[in-house]
C-alpha cells in the first residue's frame, strides 16, 4: 500500500504579494548596501534618480526592472541598466541609464536585450531615446556575449538614426567599445571633469606607443568636444538634464511629426531691437564682431540654443525659432579667425544641415566669411574633401533654405554659405555685403606681383587706389542683384520680419528632385 502524498501547496494571494514586495524592493538597489554605499562615496546619483531627475516629474514607467541573467547565481536585478519611459515637456521618451552598482553598468546579456527592446519600442512609437551613461563597457566575463550585444545595439541605432532624435548623456568614462553607442546619436552631453570618452586609455596607449598623455588630455569632455566627439560640456549632472529638455524643445517626436509652435505672432512690427541691426556692422571690413549680436535680434525672444559650441568656433550652429517654429541656424562668427571655415566647421556644419534636413527644420544661413581657412594643415586635414561635405549636405537639403549676407562672402564659402545656386529659396543681403571670388586685399596681393619692388611709394598708391576701386565697385551686393543671384538688397532692421515672411512662403515646398537612387554618397 503506497501512501500518497499531498498536494504542493500554492502560495496565497498575500504571499505572492508579499514575495513582489520583496523582489521589487531589491530590485530598487541590487547591489546591496555595499554598492550603494560604494556610490555615495563617489558622490554620485543612483540611476533612477537620474532618470526622475531628466523626466517630468512622477512619468517614469520603468521596463524590465526584474530582468537578471537567467541560471546566473550571481546574477543581479536590472543586469546593469534601468530602462523604461516618461515624459519630457509632457511629450513622449524612452530613457536608460546605467547602474553603476550592478557590475559597474557594463553590459551583458539582459542589459543588452534590456536597451534593444527599449530602441525598438522607440522606433515604434516614434518618439526620441536618451542614454544615460556611466558604464564600465564590455562585461568581461560574458566574453563574446557582452560584444554581440554591442553589435545588435548598433544595428539598431542605424535604424533609429534620422527617425527619431537620439541623445546621449556622458555623466562617467566610456571605452573601448562602450564609445561607439553615444558616438552614434544625435547629441552627446557631458558633464566637465566626470564624462570622457576614449577607445583606448592612458595606461595602454602608454604601454603600445609610448605615449604619455593624461586622461583628460585624451579623453576629458572638453578635449573630446574640440574634437568634435561631444556637442555640450556642463558643469553638472542638473545642467547636462536641463539641455537635454531644451534641445528637444525644438525638435518634433520624429521625423513624420512636427515641432512644437512657441509664441507665434509676437512682435509684428519693428522693435527697437531690429532698428539697433542698422549700426551693428563695423565700418572697417577687418574689424571683428560678434555674430550672436546680429542673431539674438533677427529671431524670436532673442532664443539661440547652440550646439557643438566648442568644435569649429568660426562657425555658429544652433536653433532658434522664426514666428514660434523653429529652424536651423548656420552663421559665420567674425569673432574667430575672422569667419573662415576651417575642418572642424566644416564638418560640424555639415552634420547640423543633415540633422535638419531629417527633421524638416528649415535653414537659414547668416554669412560674413572670407572664404576657406588657406594653410599647409588645412590641407592635410582634408578641406577639400570636408568642404566637399558641407557642400554636399546645403545640396542634399530640401527643407526651405534662406540666406541672409551681412558682410563678406567670398570664393568658395560664397557657395556653400547657402548660396542661390547651391538650391537655397531665398537670399537677401545687407548694403554692407561684400560679395565676391576674393577679397579687396587678397587680389591686391596679386597685383602687386607685377611690380619689381612693391614697397616703392608708386606701389602702393596703386595697391591703395586698386583696393579703394574694388570695393567702390566689385565687392558690392549691387552686382550679385543686378545678375538676380539675391533676390534684394535689404535694410538691417527689416530682417526678423522679412525671415517671418519668407518662411512662411515657403511652408508648403515640395521636394522637386527626380534622382532615383539607392542613397548619395558623401565625400569621405
Amino acid at each position: 500500500m503506497t501512501t500518497e502524498l499531498p498536494p504542493p501547496k500554492s502560495k496565497t494571494t498575500a504571499e505572492l504579494l508579499a514575495e513582489l514586495r520583496e523582489k521589487l524592493e531589491i530590485a530598487k538597489e541590487p547591489g546591496g548596501e555595499k554598492a550603494v554605499a560604494k556610490r555615495e562615496k563617489k558622490g554620485i546619483p543612483s540611476a533612477r534618480a537620474r532618470i526622475n531627475a531628466l523626466l517630468d516629474p512622477g512619468s517614469f514607467m520603468e521596463i524590465g526592472a526584474l530582468c537578471k541573467t537567467p541560471g546566473d547565481p550571481n546574477a543581479l536585478y536590472g543586469d546593469g541598466v534601468v530602462t523604461g519611459h516618461g515624459r519630457i515637456n509632457g511629450r513622449p521618451v524612452c530613457v536608460f541609464s546605467h547602474d553603476q552598482t550592478v557590475f559597474q553598468g557594463s553590459v551583458g546579456e539582459m542589459f543588452g536585450r534590456k536597451v534593444a527592446a527599449l530602441m525598438e519600442w522607440a522606433a515604434k512609437t516614434g518618439c526620441p531615446m536618451i542614454g544615460i551613461n556611466d558604464s564600465a563597457g564590455a562585461r568581461i566575463q560574458d566574453a563574446v556575449t557582452s560584444l554581440a550585444w554591442y553589435a545588435e545595439l548598433g544595428r539598431r541605432h542605424e535604424l533609429l538614426r534620422g527617425l527619431v532624435p537620439e541623445i546621449s548623456i556622458i555623466l562617467g568614462k566610456c571605452a573601448g567599445g562602450a564609445v561607439y553607442s553615444p558616438i552614434q546619436t544625435d547629441l552627446v552631453v557631458a558633464v566637465r571633469d566626470q564624462g570622457y570618452m576614449f577607445v583606448t586609455g592612458p595606461d595602454v596607449i602608454k604601454d603600445v606607443t609610448g605615449e604619455d598623455v593624461t586622461l583628460d588630455e585624451l579623453g576629458g569632455a572638453d578635449a573630446q568636444a574640440r574634437y568634435g566627439n561631444i556637442h555640450q560640456v556642463v558643469e553638472d549632472e542638473a545642467a547636462a538634464f536641463q539641455y537635454v529638455r531644451d534641445y528637444l524643445s525644438f525638435l518634433p517626436a520624429n521625423t513624420f511629426d512636427d515641432p512644437p509652435i512657441v509664441n507665434p505672432g509676437l512682435e509684428p512690427e519693428v522693435t527697437p531691437h531690429d532698428l539697433e541691426l542698422d549700426a551693428i556692422v563695423p565700418d572697417s571690413d577687418n574689424t571683428a564682431y560678434d555674430m550672436h549680436e546680429i542673431l539674438l535680434r533677427i529671431f524670436d525672444d532673442g532664443d539661440i540654443f547652440e550646439v557643438g559650441q566648442q568644435r569649429g568656433q568660426a562657425m555658429i550652429t544652433a536653433f532658434a525659432r522664426v514666428d514660434g517654429h523653429p529652424v536651423g541656424v548656420i552663421a559665420n562668427q567674425p569673432m574667430y579667425m575672422s569667419g573662415a571655415i576651417d575642418n572642424e566647421a566644416s564638418d560640424k556644419s555639415a552634420g547640423f544641415i543633415r540633422f535638419c534636413d531629417s527633421y524638416n527644420l528649415p535653414l537659414v544661413f547668416v554669412v560674413d566669411t572670407p572664404g576657406f581657412l588657406p594653410g599647409v594643415e588645412q590641407e592635410k586635414g582634408g578641406i577639400i574633401k570636408r568642404g566637399g561635405r558641407f557642400l554636399n549636405a546645403v545640396v542634399e537639403a530640401d527643407v526651405p533654405k534662406v540666406t541672409i549676407t551681412i558682410r563678406k562672402s567670398y570664393g568658395g564659402a560664397y557657395a556653400v554659405m547657402g548660396s542661390k545656386q547651391l538650391s537655397a529659396d531665398l537670399n537677401f543681403a545687407w548694403p554692407t555685403a561684400r560679395i565676391t571670388v576674393i577679397g579687396a586685399e587678397g587680389a591686391a596681393q596679386l597685383l602687386m606681383k607685377r611690380f619689381p619692388d612693391p614697397t616703392t611709394p608708386e606701389a602702393q598708391k596703386v595697391k591703395a587706389d586698386f583696393i579703394a576701386g574694388y570695393n567702390e565697385n566689385m565687392a558690392i551686393p549691387w552686382v550679385a542683384a543686378e545678375r538676380g543671384y539675391i533676390d534684394g538688397v535689404i535694410q538691417p532692421h527689416e530682417t526678423r520680419l522679412l525671415l517671418r515672411r519668407s518662411l512662411r512662403l515657403l511652408v508648403d515646398k515640395q521636394n522637386t528632385r527626380k534622382v532615383q537612387r539607392k542613397h548619395g554618397l558623401l565625400p569621405i
